[in-house]
């Protein structure tokens, strides 16, 4: 599980730079999306080698991290995995003459060369769980081998790089027949069964349910109250779902598809931008508060937390309080955010709002980060400001209630 997280995680940097790239894709300014028509062809072409083919970025970095576990050689891991993920997805196509098309660069004919293409269209977030599974069960069977000594083993005095691609010879060719059997001869789709099986849950995690996400934002605090890291202890369950939505809204914003008509509402970014205002619990406005408060510690607490809170991060103020087992504060920590998802959700399916189309660093100040996502619309900063005021509401009473024990305690103890 740790091993999943990680892989996909790693692929952050290519899909924060590919979100960037597709605004361009549907420039929020008509005069200056007119002027940048006759280069979408080209601008796409980064989207495509980022967020396009994610699985297979997905693939090496979870292969990667488990290996790392094993203490097994992760460049070895890696390759064997990725060699694994695309033979499960991709039928090379055979072009056997010449074909004439049209560059869609130049708008004018041109020739393609005979010989043997792969279509990256099997290759993005929607197979990732594909991914996840090839690159598991590739690493366990060259971990099997290494164990079990079904290795070439190399003299005393071979360089390391050398051994090691001698011993995953094995392992790679069992990878190989394996997956080639299983997707080229027997003809069962790994990708599409996994993706076919798991719709559902996906479209109830991370689709349009605010059941769902009304859910998914309840665990994840409950688990804060428990002192437990919350989207690291869900992150390898829903994250690939996450990955999966953010992927399809994307996909859809690059084929100008309108932003109020995306596939998923409850996108990560729907949530970090609409409800972790501050971080998970919605705390920036528990931390504006104690910055009020009568109370010396919750009054120096506020201060300290409140530039980190202004960019997200909300340990200080989590483990400081503590928010964390505190019965007073633990109402609020969960009812807040299930209360804005439901105002975001609404705002979100009357088309006042609309929806996430491309992903940011969860560093960013709300009402930026949340404009940045929806395509520079407004409204989505107006939605953050609504929903920061009503988490104030909601926090307020049981503050007070908190603010007169700590007061209580600071007199009793001189």
């Amino acid at each position: 599980m740790l091993a999943v997280r990680k892989g996909i995680i790693s692929t952050l940097p290519l899909t924060l730079v590919g979100s960037f790239l597709v605004i361009f894709l549907n420039f929020p300014i008509p005069a200056v999306a007119e002027k940048l028509t006759p280069f979408l062809p080209i601008l796409d072409i980064p989207y495509r080698f980022t967020v396009g083919i994610l699985a297979l970025y997905a693939t090496f970095g979870i292969a990667s991290s488990l290996a790392q576990s094993y203490k097994l050689d992760q460049l070895t891991a890696g390759i064997i995995a990725v060699m694994s993920f695309i033979v499960t997805s991709i039928a090379p196509a055979r072009l056997w003459a010449e074909a004439s098309t049209t560059n869609l660069l130049t708008n004018k004919p041109e020739i393609v060369a005979a010989g043997r293409y792969l279509n990256i269209a099997n290759l993005g977030a929607q197979s990732l769980f594909g991914a996840i599974v090839t690159a598991l069960i590739s690493v366990e069977i060259y971990r099997f081998m290494k164990v079990k000594n079904i290795t070439i083993k190399m003299p005393e005095g071979v360089p390391p790089e050398v051994a090691n691609s001698f011993i995953a010879l094995f392992p790679a060719g069992a990878c190989l027949i394996l997956f080639w059997v299983i997707r080229h001869m027997l003809g069962f789709d790994i990708n599409a069964t996994l993706s076919n099986l798991l719709m559902p849950l996906q479209g109830f995690l991370a689709g349009n349910s605010l059941l769902g996400g009304l859910v998914t934002v309840f665990l994840i605090c409950f688990f804060w109250i428990l002192g437990i890291h919350g989207p690291a202890i869900m992150g390898p369950v829903i994250r690939p779902f996450w990955e999966s939505s953010i992927a399809d809204n994307m996909e859809a914003f690059s084929n100008h598809v309108a932003a109020t008509d995306m596939p998923n509402i409850f996108t990560e970014m729907f949530l970090q931008w609409f409800v972790w205002i501050g971080g998970a619990g919605a705390t920036l406005a528990l931390v504006c508060l104690f910055l009020t408060s009568k109370s010396a510690y919750l009054k120096e607490l506020g201060k300290i937390c409140f530039l980190p809170g202004l960019f997200n991060i909300n340990e200080p103020i989590i483990f400081g309080a503590p928010i964390v087992m505190n019965p007073t504060l633990t109402i609020p920590f969960i009812l807040s955010p299930m209360v804005m998802t439901v105002i975001a959700y609404v705002a979100t399916i009357t088309h006042i709002v609309p929806m996430t189309v491309s992903r940011t660093v969860f560093t960013v100040p709300s009402p930026i980060g949340a404009m940045m996502v929806t395509n520079w619309h407004i409204m989505a900063g107006v939605l953050v400001v609504i929903n920061f005021l009503v988490s104030l509401v909601i926090y307020y009473p049981f503050f007070k209630v908190f603010e007169k024990e700590q007061i209580a305690s600071e007199l009793a103890e001189g």
